[in-house]
Order: structure tokens, then C-alpha cells, then sequence
């Protein structure tokens, strides 16, 4: 059999090709600034020269990186190539059109170690669609461990046959090193710094484009040049690590539930609106370091919501049968990071967010953010409420989700559950690629790791549009304005440099 001429390939293959572009993207190459006219010339050259060019679109938030990947995919994919569109998170991928995450888009194991080669048959959809890309951006970089990229960078090379970097094709990374870095479990400051694109020699092959103009710069300047200094670790320290948030942003501290209900108050005045206009919901959220307080906080809100709660309670299985009857009650009462709970609970109208990816070619990707349109038993109807599908309406079937390995947990075990949970408030490594209107920080615990207050007070545009509610070290404090920023400013030396 021919894969190549196979209905599953021509399927795919005919996606990427005839992926829909927007005249709203085909127009913006007008309305590219000086500097992103200046990238997107210098890539197109190559592009169309069928030269080869590696690059980083170097810009904080704000400076228009997503504006110029559209324009760029919209340009290619006008004139009949293809590029391939992909981001370390799903929420990023959600932005550009036809994006994948460039796990589910590379087939790259997520635990490789960068010891062992990444090989891929010939014969396969993947493999063509390499061969035939003209242009290939890989949005949110910093998060990625360097291992995958340099992953796709030997996969290239060995397809095309050529040692140029990834194979002599035009590819174009992006993102922001004061946001998170590559989560490392278990590792420490030195493990997450090495697995850090900017600490692979691979790096060094990479030229980089500045986006200087920062577009939200202009609603509040002020805030702009706060939230930079955070990012890039100059803001003044006292205390050791932390550093004072601003006035304006700060909401007292009262008692620890009456100060949450106040901060959730200020997030989600009108519940009861949320129903005629979702987008007010799903464009506010609550950020915090750790999965605990979100829960705690999802919880609140969704008894808060209007409507008719539904509790869809899912089938623990231990993969070595003979230990089901020992373990079962165990395993139903442990929540894990990447799984939806035991019992999940859920409304009409209420916001989720996807913890698999589904159907990454319709926009079901891991962080992919919906609302809930309709409850059944084995399936939920869900609308798409952010990114390149919003509007699209779909449906999440239950499914089953293995556990993680035993560093999460020590029985391996199987929840059949439906991939999602309510997202009222989100972690602030999954809020990262989000701009939201308002959004509420909760800081019962400081931020534990590199980029997460960045990330965490730099998903709104004004810094009135962000307040910070700081959990006192003694209840003698009332109002605490210093919190922890951790920077690591190894990572933004090295991708400094040329």
C-alpha cells in the first residue's frame, strides 16, 4: 500500500493545504510596523528564494508577534505552500490558524532526554508535510525543553539530507525568556536553566528580529516598563527575592476567605451576566502558582454559578487488576495535575478547559477553553471561546486518561472522565499566550519558579486591570505589597547572545 495516496493521509495532508486565510490576515501585511515589516521581509526573502533561514522573533508582550505570524502564514498559504503553525502550549496554538501544539504536530516523545535520536518512518504524513513546508513557526519557545527542538532539528537533517540547521528550511521561533521556562520535575535552578533552548548550541545558528514597538505600551505606559523590570529581574529587591507590587494593584488583605471573596467579587462581579455574554467570563480569570488554589477557587465559583449543577463522577482503574480492590478508594480520592478530578462538576454556561489533546486539527488542543453548551452522560456540548475556532461548537466524549508516571503517582492507574475542568481560575503556567480583560492574582504562596509573576501580571493590558492579593507571612500584617519575583538571569543572558 501506498501511505502517501492512503484516504488517512490525503486527509491531512489536504488540511494543511487548504486551511482557510482570512482577508482580515491577508490585509494586515499593510499594516505590519517598521519593525515587523523588516522581519517579515527578511523571511519572505528566503522563503520564496528556497534559501534557508533560522530565527527568533524577539519581542515581549504587547509587540505584535502573533499580528506577524498571521500575516506571514496568511502570505505563504495565499500563494498555495505550506506552512506548519505550532506552539508549545495549546492556548498559543489556538491563536494561529491551522496551529497544532508541536508535541501533537512533531510526534516528539515529551519525556526525551536528548540522548537518543528521534527517528520517524518515511512514510507518513508528517514526513511529507516536512518536506513540503515552506515555513515553519514554532510560537512559545522559552517554555520548550531544548531537547525537542533539537529533536526537530535532527529529524530534518536526516530527511532532507542536508546539515544545515533543521535541514535548510526557513523556520521562525517566537516568545518571551522572561516568561516560564521548561518545566523540569524535580530539578532544580541548574536543570531548568539546561533545559532551556537558549542554553543549546543550537541556539547560537539562530538570528534574531526585534519587535521594539510594544502596542500596549501606549494604554499604560507606566505598567509597561513595571512589568519589564519584573521579567528581566532589575526591579528593586528588599527582603532578599521580592519585590513591592504597586499600589493601585494591590487589594488588601483581610481574613483569608473574606479577602478571596472579595478578590473573586472584583474578578466575576455578575455571575448571572455570564450567561447572556460569555465572552465577559472568559475573558476574566484568576491566576495562581499552584493547582490547590485553583481548585479551591473553581470550586467556589462554580456553586456560585446559575443553574442546575451536574456531578459526573469517573471509573478508577488500577492497571494491574489484582490491586483494584485495594487501591480503588485511594485512587478516587487523589486529584492529579493533568487529570480532571473524581467527581467533576459542572454547569451550563460555565467555562472549561481541555486537558488532552483531542482533535488538534479542529482546535481541541491541551488548554483549549470553552463553554459548556449542554451536559450529557457520555458527552458534553462545548463552544470553542478563544483563539482561530472560537464559536465552533463541538463535542468532548468521556474518555480514558492515564495517570502520570510515579513521580505524581505511585499506583499506575487508569480515570475515564471527561478531559476537562472548570476554569475560573487557572494556574499561571496555563495562563501564559492569554490576554484577558481583568484578571486577579492570588498569591496565598509566592510564585516558586522563573517568569511566573511576569506571566502572572502581564496577561492584562493595564495595571488597573490587575489586582493582587498577597497572603500575609503573620496575621499580624494586613496589607503585604512585597511578593517573590524569581528570575533566572542565566536564561536571559544566554538568549542574548549571538
Amino acid at each position: 500500500m501506498n501511505f502517501f495516496n492512503s484516504d488517512k493521509f490525503t486527509k491531512e495532508y489536504n488540511h494543511e493545504r487548504n486551511i482557510e486565510v482570512s482577508e482580515a490576515d491577508l490585509l494586515s501585511i499593510d499594516k505590519l510596523n517598521d519593525d515587523q515589516m523588516r522581519a517579515f521581509k527578511i523571511i519572505t526573502e528566503k522563503i520564496y528564494s528556497s534559501s534557508s533561514g533560522t530565527y527568533f522573533i524577539d519581542g515581549p508582550g504587547g509587540s505584535g508577534i502573533t499580528f506577524l505570524y498571521r500575516a506571514l502564514l496568511a502570505d505563504v498559504r495565499s500563494r498555495g505552500y505550506i506552512a506548519l503553525a505550532v506552539a508549545t502550549s495549546g492556548v498559543a496554538a489556538a491563536l494561529l490558524p491551522g496551529g497544532r501544539t508541536a508535541h501533537s504536530r512533531f510526534k516528539i516523545p515529551i519525556d526525551i532526554d536528548g540522548k537518543t535520536k528521534c527517528k520517524i518512518s518515511k512514510h507518513t504524513t508528517l514526513v511529507k508535510l516536512l518536506l513540503s513546508a515552506k515555513l515553519i513557526i514554532w510560537d512559545e519557545i522559552s517554555m520548550a525543553r531544548r531537547q525537542i527542538i533539537e529533536a526537530l532539528d535532527d529529524i530534518l537533517q536526516d530527511l532532507i539530507d542536508c546539515d544545515n540547521p533543521f535541514g535548510g528550511k526557513v523556520v521562525v521561533f517566537g516568545g518571551d525568556y522572561r516568561q516560564i521556562a521548561p518545566v523540569v520535575v524535580g530539578g532544580e535552578k541548574g536543570d531548568t536553566i539546561d533545559a532551556s533552548f537558549a542554553s543549546s548550541s543550537l541556539s547560537r545558528s539562530v538570528h534574531r528580529l526585534f519587535l521594539r514597538e510594544n502596542m500596549r505600551a501606549k494604554d499604560d505606559p507606566m505598567f509597561t516598563e513595571f512589568l519589564m523590570r519584573v521579567g528581566n529581574g532589575t526591579e528593586t529587591h528588599v527582603l532578599d527575592d521580592r519585590i513591592e507590587i504597586p499600589n493601585n494593584m494591590i487589594l488588601p488583605f483581610v481574613e483569608s476567605h473574606k479577602s478571596l471573596n472579595v478578590l473573586i467579587e472584583l474578578v466575576f462581579p455578575c455571575l448571572d451576566l455570564f450567561l447572556t455574554n460569555p465572552s465577559l467570563v472568559i475573558n476574566r480569570s484568576i491566576l495562581a502558582p499552584k493547582n490547590d488554589c485553583i481548585d479551591e477557587i473553581n470550586e467556589i465559583l462554580i456553586d456560585e454559578f446559575p443553574g442546575e449543577m451536574k456531578r459526573f463522577v469517573s471509573l478508577d482503574k488500577t492497571r494491574d487488576p489484582s490491586q483494584q480492590g485495594q487501591y480503588e478508594d485511594f485512587l478516587n480520592s487523589i486529584t492529579i495535575s493533568g487529570l480532571p478530578p473524581h467527581i467533576l462538576t459542572l454547569k451550563v454556561g460555565c467555562p472549561i478547559m481541555l486537558l488532552r489533546n483531542i482533535n488538534p486539527i479542529e482546535g481541541l488542543c491541551n488548554g483549549t477553553r470553552l463553554i459548556c453548551r449542554g451536559l450529557g452522560e457520555k458527552v458534553i456540548h462545548a463552544e470553542i471561546a478563544t483563539g482561530h475556532f472560537k464559536g465552533k461548537q463541538t463535542f468532548i466524549p468521556r474518555i480514558p486518561l492515564e495517570s502520570p508516571d510515579k513521580r505524581h503517582c505511585p499506583i499506575p492507574f487508569t480515570r475515564t472522565q471527561f478531559p476537562v475542568k472548570p476554569c475560573f481560575a487557572m494556574t499561571v503556567n496555563k495562563a501564559q499566550g492569554q490576554t484577558l480583560d481583568f484578571v486577579g492574582v492570588y498569591l496565598r504562596e509566592p510564585v516558586f519558579s522563573h517568569g511566573q509573576l511576569y506571566v502572572a501580571l502581564s496577561r492584562a493590558k493595564t495595571g488597573n486591570s490587575v489586582k493582587v492579593l498577597i497572603q500575609p507571612p503573620t496575621v499580624e500584617d494586613k496589607v503585604v505589597t512585597f511578593t517573590r519575583n524569581i528570575v533566572y538571569k542565566e536564561i536571559l543572558y544566554l538568549a542574548n547572545q549571538e
